[in-house]
């Protein structure tokens, strides 16, 4: 992942900023949960790298989402971001599908990036006709916005949200750093608010404006960009947790975490393991931990 990725993190502040101020309106309306929904996993189940770790040794190409259903619980669906997917791919990830696993597919790039939600009337009923066929598999839906999507174009996004079928879970991502000023960041929270939709926050080293902290219903959608293994990555974990649990408390209902290693991903199963412990101490939770194996090297005796 490209998107705010930055050299040289000695330099950045990782602190969390404080929950935005809208956040209390979302409070307000909710009753804490007695147990939250929380799913948890990464942006990719093809990976090489997760023969011998996360998957068996002897797994093919055709079985990693088999095993990856079996380590996790959910997964930023990127592939849809490119192609809508087929009768036959949606039968497949039901097949593979554990339950309680939850698919978070990301509405394809021909209508957030080429048509920028206009005239895209077709491509849109054929994308979420597919996605509802997930049935109880289907998580929420990402809307990337493009980075010069801003907050001018609010009528366009307005429209396009209402016209979405009121069972479809959608959680928009922002980019233009226009959208994120005093003043109009919440007036967007409260639309969302008002239209019943979801937003995602980005934690990511290069573009700290993403990590705005606001919500617009008690569901977040986190995408957390990890750096490699870099040790900021443990103690910004650290901090999320902390947060959670007081998101926890105030009434957040349910929170789509997907953790990203940085690069080709390879470091995110650890991560993840390593979310999920921090997660079921401090937060009282009782998620399943993945089951990592250590890596062979080949050549090695012992």
């Amino acid at each position: 992942m490209e998107f705010g990725k930055t050299p040289n993190l000695d330099t950045v502040s990782f602190a969390l900023p404080p929950g935005n101020p809208f956040n209390a309106r979302v409070w307000t309306a909710v009753e804490p949960a007695v147990r939250p929904q929380v799913y948890i996993g990464g942006p990719i189940w093809a990976n090489k790298d997760y023969v011998g770790k996360v998957y068996p040794t002897n797994a093919k190409d055709k079985d990693f989402l088999h095993y990856y259903t079996r380590q996790f619980n959910t997964i930023e669906l990127n592939l849809t971001h490119y192609q809508i997917p087929t009768p036959g791919m949606i039968e497949k990830w039901k097949n593979e599908a554990t339950p309680g696993f939850a698919y978070c597919p990301k509405f394809p790039q021909l209508i957030s990036h080429e048509r920028q939600l206009v005239a895209a009337e077709l491509q849109t009923e054929e994308f979420v006709n597919a996605v509802l066929q997930l049935e109880e598999f289907l998580g929420m839906t990402f809307l990337q916005l493009p980075p010069h999507f801003g907050p001018d174009k609010w009528p366009v996004l307005e429209s396009y949200l209402k016209h979405l079928p009121d069972e479809l879970n959608v959680s928009v991502e922002f980019r233009h750093p226009d959208w994120f000023g005093k003043v109009v960041w919440p007036q967007t929270l409260e639309r969302l608010h008002a239209l019943h939709r979801h937003v995602v926050i980005t934690d990511v080293a290069g573009r700290r404006d993403v990590l705005h902290m606001g919500l617009s219903s008690p569901v977040l959608t986190l995408r957390f960009i990890a750096n490699e293994g870099h040790q900021t990555d443990y103690s910004r974990t650290d901090a999320w947790v902390q947060r959670l649990k007081t998101w926890f408390e105030k009434g957040l209902q349910t929170a789509y975490l997907f953790i990203h290693g940085g690069g080709d991903n390879d470091t995110a199963p650890e991560l993840i393991l390593y979310w999920i412990r921090q997660l079921n101490q401090h937060c009282g939770l009782n998620l399943r931990e993945p089951v990592l194996q250590p890596k062979v090297v080949q050549g090695s005796l012992f």
